[in-house]
């Protein structure tokens, strides 16, 4: 009896440590293949139930509702954040109060840009709405601005004793076919214009094809160039109504930048449809590059 005991001892050890190796069939429900594909459905199930249950609680939300996000002052950086606190929400202030305060909350290192956003009350789809036009500002827009003359040889002696920085005939051709664009403003004659032709696509999105309205297609040309290196502008309404113009530098001054926006406003006012009905002249905000929107007084309206 003791022995069988201690056999019996033996078996049940053994038993305890060694685990049973778990054995598949060939084929059918037992395979290891069949059992592999029946926990990937239950874990397909699974994650489908989960699905439906996040689908449900998204719809059980009231319609409308937003995501929750920061506000757009808290996203800017910290000079952003700082400068911004110096413009009074609501208010609406003159000409050169502005101008004064886009100088002083104005966070950029360098000299940055002073800019005006006008948004008019017209239709751009409407030919005689469609605003564009030039200025030449007093005090220039403080840009080095270099300009291309594309016209006969005689002129392009003309033009250049008047300041332009290229004036080519043939050779100003070979040029943009290489595709060497040099230059901010592109002046040629009428009879020139053809060549420039096949060159619209690669000119045209970059606001560089001459046109008579921007006074770049004209037989003056020793008068376009002066005006083009003196500070002329172009301004045009976008699909959203609004004019965008820069008018100067930050260290212009605010006297001198008073000027360059007297000057864009009677332009402005100089342009407005007859046939519009209505408010011209919505509302007008001056910024500077990096620097907070301020509004200013309607001057017009």
């Amino acid at each position: 009896m003791a022995e069988e005991e201690v056999k019996n001892a033996e078996v049940v050890e053994t038993t305890d440590e060694v685990a049973p190796t778990e054995t598949f069939a060939k084929s059918g429900k037992k395979s290891k293949k069949h059992i592999e594909e029946v926990k990937a459905e239950e874990e397909r199930q699974a994650r489908k139930v989960e699905r439906a249950a996040a689908e449900a609680a998204e719809a059980e939300k009231p319609k409308g509702a937003k995501p929750v996000t920061r506000p757009r002052i808290e996203r800017r950086g910290k000079k952003y954040q700082e400068a911004a606190k110096l413009v009074e929400k609501g208010k609406v202030y003159s000409l050169k109060d502005a101008l004064e305060l886009a100088i002083k909350t104005s966070p950029a290192k360098f000299d940055a840009s002073v800019e005006i956003h006008a948004r008019l009350g017209v239709d751009p789809r409407q030919a005689d709405q469609n605003i564009r036009t030039t200025i030449v500002l007093p005090n220039g827009n403080g840009k080095t601005v270099r300009v291309a003359v594309f016209a006969p040889a005689d002129i392009c002696k003309t033009a250049k004793a008047a300041g332009a920085d290229i004036a080519e005939d043939e050779e100003f051709l070979k040029q943009l076919e290489k595709g060497e664009i040099n230059f901010d403003v592109l002046i040629s004659t009428p009879q020139y214009m053809p060549k420039l032709g096949k060159f619209a696509r690669v000119l045209g999105p970059k606001g560089l094809m001459p046109n008579p309205k921007a006074g770049t297609v004209t037989m003056d040309v020793e008068k376009a160039v002066k005006e083009s290196k003196a500070g002329k502008v172009e301004y045009r309404v976008d699909k959203q109504s609004i004019v965008h113009i820069g008018v100067g530098k930050v260290s212009f001054g605010a006297d001198k930048l008073a000027e360059n926006a007297n000057t864009f406003f009677d332009s402005l006012k100089a342009q407005k449809p007859g046939s519009l009905k209505g408010t011209y002249v919505k509302s007008v905000f001056i910024t500077t590059t990096m620097g907070p929107s301020i509004a200013i007084e309607n001057l017009y309206n």
